[in-house]
C-alpha cells in the first residue's frame, strides 16, 4: 500500500489537514506529522525547536490516524520522514490544506509548497493542496482606505471541496515521475469544481505592503494584487471558478546563460 505522508504549514490543528487525512486516510497508508504551531511562509525552511539536542515531537490525537505535532517547520518534518522518523519513509507528501491560495510565482515563499518540493528534491512524490479564499464567492471585505484584506473563519470554508479535489488527484500524483509535484489550488466553493491545467501566474494572488513606516521600525499589510489576470494562469482559472493543477519541480541549474569565468592572478 502506498505509504502517505500528510503535512502543513498552518499546523496539525488546522481543519485543512484533518479534512485531506481523512479523504485519503481509507485508501492510503497514511501518517500526518506537522508543525505544532502556525508556519506559514517558511517556504523550504530547515528550523526547529531544539531542546538539550532533540527535536519535539508529541502524539497527536486524530481519529483513526497516527499523527504528532512537531516542532519544526514542514520542510524539515518532510526531512525527518525521509529519515524513517514517523515509520516507513512515504511515497508520496501530501501538503495542506492550506488557508489561502499558493499560486503564482508567490509559491516560492510558501511553507505548503517547500515542504511539497522538499519531497521531491528527496526523489519522491508530492502534492501541494491550497484552498482559495479570496475568491469573489468568499465573504471577504475591503479594510477602509485601501486593499487590505480579511479573512473568513475556518468555519465557514469548505474544506471537504478541496479534500475531494485531493483525493481524486492522489493516483495521478502517485505516477508521476519522482521528484515531481502537483499545485493544486481549490476555489472555496460546497461543489466540486471541474479541474485545469495551469501555468504559474507572473505574481500572487495578495503580496505584501508597507503601512507605515517611521524611525527604526515598518508595518506591513497584506493587500490583494492589483495585477492583471492572465488566461491559462492557475489566478486566472481559480477567479473563473477552476480547481488548477500546475506541475512543479524543485530548483535546478539552467544550461545556455554564459558566465565569464575571471582568470586566475598567475594566468
Amino acid at each position: 500500500m502506498t505509504r502517505v505522508l500528510i503535512t502543513n504549514d498552518d499546523g496539525v490543528a488546522a481543519p485543512g489537514i484533518l479534512a485531506l487525512a481523512a479523504a485519503v486516510s481509507g485508501t492510503y497508508d497514511v501518517v500526518v506529522a506537522a508543525p505544532q504551531e502556525e508556519a506559514s511562509g517558511m517556504s523550504a525552511a530547515l528550523t526547529a525547536v531544539v531542546s538539550d539536542g532533540q527535536i519535539l515531537i508529541s502524539k497527536y490525537e486524530m481519529p483513526g490516524i497516527t499523527a504528532y505535532g512537531v516542532a519544526a517547520s514542514p520542510a524539515y518534518i518532510v526531512v525527518l520522514a525521509s529519515l524513517g522518523v514517523f515509520g516507513p519513509p512515504p511515497d508520496v507528501v501530501l501538503s495542506g490544506i492550506n488557508r489561502g491560495a499558493n499560486a503564482g510565482r508567490a509559491v516560492l515563499h510558501s511553507g505548503t509548497v517547500g515542504a511539497a518540493l522538499t519531497a521531491a528534491n528527496y526523489g519522491m512524490r508530492a502534492m501541494a493542496v491550497s484552498l482559495d479564499v479570496l475568491n469573489p464567492d468568499a465573504a471577504i471585505s475591503a479594510a477602509s482606505g485601501g486593499n487590505a484584506i480579511i479573512l473568513p473563519s475556518d468555519d465557514d470554508l469548505h474544506w471537504p471541496t478541496a479534500a475531494a479535489v485531493a483525493a481524486s488527484l492522489m493516483e495521478m500524483a502517485s505516477s508521476t515521475p519522482a521528484g515531481t509535484v502537483l499545485n493544486v489550488n481549490v476555489p472555496d466553493r460546497p461543489e466540486a469544481p471541474q479541474v485545469r491545467e495551469a501555468t504559474l501566474a507572473s505574481f500572487g494572488q495578495a503580496g505584501l505592503a508597507v503601512a507605515e513606516s517611521g524611525e527604526g521600525y515598518v508595518r506591513t499589510t497584506i493587500e490583494r494584487s492589483g495585477e492583471k489576470l492572465v488566461p491559462g494562469t492557475d489566478l486566472a482559472l481559480l477567479a473563473d471558478g477552476y480547481a488548477t493543477v500546475t506541475a512543479l519541480r524543485p530548483p535546478v541549474s539552467v544550461s545556455g546563460v554564459r558566465i565569464p569565468v575571471p582568470r586566475s592572478a598567475s594566468s
